[in-house]
Order: structure tokens, then C-alpha cells, then sequence
């Protein structure tokens, strides 16, 4: 694939961003080069010249999307204490649950399912690569004792599956309180240390 072999020309990296908000709006799974190129000023043409296939531009959006979910990972300040974990939680939560998210994770739900439904299709390995990073950013935010601990490990994987799922929930039905209500007391239960 061209994109690999050479650095990214700022063309390449105009109709990529230009193709992400193109995306956010409108969804990776019916994607077509034609609608896409018009819409951004651009050609069919010069989308596979410069990605190499429409295999390779949707892997190129897909590694843009995860840019942009490290970025916000990469913020969250590292935690010393349970009470610090939970605030790691419930800062996550509040960045989910914000409505300018709400697309970019409208893409993420699209493109997690696309992974397991399609394993070597373009979203390849996409939902096993978001669990471990966001595994890895709670692990980071636990104290170090409970972080090398089963019960660190299992209180890390209930807290994403809490996440994830009230996000799912609330992507589907709009519902921030009730989702919010059911985060904050998963919260609440965390044993005290």
C-alpha cells in the first residue's frame, strides 16, 4: 500500500481529515469513493493514488479515528488511589456522555461492530486494539498494588464493561441521566482501600 511505503504528502493529509469529517457525518459502512471524492473536493482517482485502494483509505481513516481517541486517553491525569480511579471513570463517562462526541462515537460503535463481524476485512483487529487501550488507561490509573492484581484486572475489565455499556445504551436511546445514574452507582460500589 503506497501510504506505507512513503511520508504522508499534505494532500494526503488534507483529504484524510476533509474524509474523517466526511465519515462522521455520514457512517464507514456504505462507503463510497464517488460520493466521498465529490464531497471533498476531491477525485476517485486521487483517492487511490494516494491511499493505494479504498482498502487502504479506510484503514487510514480507521488509525485517524484511534489518533483521536489516544489523544483524549493520553489526557486523563495517572491515579494513585480508588477515589482517583473512580474520578479516571467518571471523567471518561462525562467526555462519552458530551454530544460533540457523539459522532466520532457513532463511528466507533460502526467500525467496533464492522471488526467482529468482517475479522480480516479493512476494520481488522479495530474492537481488540480499543479494548487494550482502554484497558491499558485504567490500569494506569490505579494504584500500582492493585494494577499487577487479579482483582486490579477484574475491576478494570467491569468498569470498561460498564462504560461500554452504558454507552451503547445511550447512543441508541439519548438517555444521559439514566446512563449517567447507572455509571454512578457502578462507581459506588468500588471497594473501599
Amino acid at each position: 500500500m503506497q501510504t506505507q511505503s512513503r511520508a504522508a504528502s499534505g494532500r494526503q493529509v488534507e483529504l484524510l481529515e476533509r474524509a474523517y469529517a466526511y465519515v462522521l457525518q455520514h457512517g464507514l459502512t456504505s462507503l463510497s469513493l464517488r460520493p466521498l471524492a465529490q464531497a471533498i473536493g476531491s477525485s476517485p482517482r486521487v483517492l487511490l493514488f494516494l491511499f493505494g485502494s479504498k482498502e487502504g483509505l479506510v484503514q487510514a481513516l480507521l488509525a485517524r479515528a484511534r489518533t483521536a481517541e489516544l489523544e483524549f486517553l493520553n489526557q486523563t491525569p495517572p491515579s494513585g488511589s480508588v477515589e482517583d480511579f473512580a474520578s479516571v471513570v467518571r471523567g471518561v463517562w462525562q467526555w462519552l456522555v458530551d454530544k460533540q462526541h457523539r459522532r466520532m462515537l457513532a463511528l466507533w460503535l460502526e467500525t467496533y461492530a464492522q471488526s467482529l463481524v468482517e475479522p480480516s476485512g479493512p476494520c481488522a483487529d479495530f474492537a481488540r486494539k480499543t479494548v487494550d487501550d482502554w484497558l491499558e488507561l485504567l490500569a494506569a490509573r490505579q494504584p500500582a498494588s492493585l494494577r499487577r492484581s487479579r482483582a486490579g484486572a477484574t475491576e478494570r475489565a467491569l468498569a470498561l464493561a460498564v462504560l461500554r455499556g452504558a454507552l451503547l445504551d445511550l447512543l441508541a436511546t439519548g438517555d444521559e441521566e439514566r446512563t449517567t445514574a447507572a455509571v454512578e452507582a457502578h462507581l459506588n460500589r468500588l471497594p473501599s482501600r
